[in-house]
Order: C-alpha cells, then sequence, then structure tokens
C-alpha cells in the first residue's frame, strides 16, 4: 500500500474514472478501491465495501447485480494491475471484461462489511484470467472467474484513466 502512498489503485492510477462500480469521480457509483494484498504468496488485490440502503434487493441482502458489478470491477483492476507488472509498464493498461461469470452461493448481508480479493491465475500477452470471491463476515457469498482484455488504440475504453 505504500507504493501509492496509501491510495487504492483507482484514486492513484485512474482518478477521474467516471465507471460505475470503481470511478473515484463518480459520486453516485459503488467506489470500488482496490489495494495490493501483501501478505499473499501469489499476486492479488483486495478490496472492503460496505453497501448502503439503495444496494438492498430485499431488506437486509445486496442485489446480485450489485454484487456483479464488485467482483467484475475488483477483477477487472487485478487484470490491469498484473499487466502493468508483467509487462515492465508505468501505467496500467485499460482492460475490458470480455466475460465473467458470478456464483452466488449465499445470501450477502447488505449490513457487514464485504470484502473482495482477486487473483490473476492464466496470464497472456494482453489478456488475464482472473477468480475472485466476496465474503461477509468470514463466510463465502460468491465467487466470479472472467477474462480481462487490455484494449488498442481504437477501441472506446483505450487510455480512459488518462
Amino acid at each position: 500500500m505504500n507504493q501509492y502512498k496509501g491510495m487504492s489503485l483507482q484514486e492513484y492510477f485512474a482518478p477521474h474514472s467516471i465507471c460505475f462500480g470503481c470511478g473515484p469521480a463518480n459520486k453516485t457509483g459503488l467506489q470500488i478501491r482496490s489495494f495490493i494484498l501483501e501478505e499473499a504468496t501469489d499476486p492479488a488485490l483486495m478490496a472492503t465495501w460496505q453497501a448502503k440502503p439503495e444496494h438492498q434487493a430485499f431488506p437486509g441482502i445486496v442485489n446480485g447485480g450489485i454484487i456483479g458489478a464488485l467482483l467484475d470491477c475488483h477483477s477487472n483492476w487485478t487484470a490491469c494491475w498484473h499487466l502493468m507488472n508483467v509487462n515492465k509498464l508505468e501505467m496500467p493498461p485499460c482492460t475490458v471484461t470480455a466475460w465473467f461469470n458470478v456464483t452466488l452461493k449465499r445470501p450477502t448481508p447488505s449490513d457487514a462489511l464485504l470484502e473482495l480479493i482477486a487473483r490473476p491465475v492464466e496470464v497472456s500477452e494482453h489478456k488475464v484470467r482472473v477468480q475472485a470471491t466476496l465474503s461477509a463476515n468470514q463466510k463465502l457469498c460468491a465467487t466470479c472467474e472472467g477474462l480481462f482484455i487490455a484494449v488498442a488504440e481504437g477501441h472506446p475504453a483505450y487510455n480512459r484513466w488518462a
């Protein structure tokens, strides 16, 4: 965490991002904050997040679409951060979701602090397959696997964090 002056990857590399899930500049978004999980033996990112009443599907339970957005954005940042390190870049490349699959294991309580952990599991030059988990009260609530691809100039998402 000290490497980025205590800031999340989103705040450090993309402070003007308007992404609903992870954009620091989107005041009505989820504002996920991903940090390097320093005690991990393999590359991993961690985030914590607290739901608000408007994120509920029904009283006391987080909406499944919100869970999907949390896991998608956190996994996407895991992919771009990993590509930045593997390719020895100064900035993470902009990555987009090719696909992701979320499995809801149990209802996710809206009053608990949620913990997300994501790891790259397969990497090629421009693609990263990521596996992620979402837990509440130390119980696994959802898992995610997805493929994230660095985009080239000409793609609408290219250089979106500049």
